[in-house]
């Protein structure tokens, strides 16, 4: 199984695709090209990649033209993009961080610069899928809880029913026939119940171990946080 992390390079310049795919490669990535955002989209649709490094100036649909139809596709909005662009005006930034852009670099730029962007940004994306999974086990675990309550309430009132019909047999025998189907019915209708709460736990202890497996442990999870953070007060 590839496990190795998945780039697309979007460029219109020839020399800066065959440059990127030739280092990045040796580095362990493997590496798509496309010369311009149109191009992008045919890839995406057999190539899904872990990062995506997008020019902005590029002929038929640029990079931030591109960007707005990926962060409005469920299905791409989660690839994080790094754009490159010859222009430093810290408005067109903003309007690229605000489309949804996770970093951006400036030209002329140098391959080491942009590697530790590569991977700050892998990095982030990381951390956020586990905090991600450990928020859907909450949910899981809030769900079933509601879940549970719910069927006790149930219980409660089966039971209360199943003791009515008790103290009307009790107090007349002659209608015992007559509250037999009753009583019958009301223990069909916990047994259901029951079956409805034993599916439900174990379709959620499935599910949480599922998510469990792709887990970071917290104290791992701590360490590349304050990782993270120390190297952005360096930056």
């Amino acid at each position: 199984m590839d496990i190795r992390k998945k780039i697309l390079i979007v460029d219109d310049e020839k020399l800066n695709l065959e440059f990127f795919e030739v280092m990045l490669s040796k580095l362990g990535f493997t590496v798509e090209e496309a010369k311009d955002g149109v191009e992008a989209l045919e890839s995406l649709k057999r190539f899904y990649p872990d990062l995506i490094l997008l020019d902005n100036i590029m002929p038929r649909m640029s990079g931030w033209e591109l960007t707005k139809i990926l962060k409005n596709d469920e299905k791409y909005a989660s690839i994080p993009i790094i754009m490159f662009s010859a222009m430093d005006d810290v408005k067109d930034k903003v309007a690229g961080f605000e489309l949804g852009i996770d970093d951006y670099i400036t030209k002329p730029f140098n391959f080491s610069e942009v590697l530790a962007r590569i991977k700050a940004v892998m990095r982030n994306r990381e951390l956020f899928a586990q905090i991600a999974v450990r928020e859907s086990r909450l949910s899981l675990a809030e769900e079933l809880n509601t879940d549970i309550k719910n069927a006790l309430v149930r219980f409660m009132k089966s039971i209360d029913s199943l003791d009515e019909l008790i103290i009307v047999v009790k107090d007349n025998p002659e209608a015992i026939k007559e509250r037999v189907e009753q009583i019958s019915e009301k223990t069909r209708t916990v047994r259901k119940h029951i079956a409805e709460l034993d599916a439900r736990i174990e379709k959620t202890i499935s599910e949480w171990e599922d998510l469990k497996k792709n887990e970071t442990s917290l104290t791992v999870l701590e360490t590349q946080i304050r990782k993270f953070l120390h190297q952005g007060e360096v930056q």
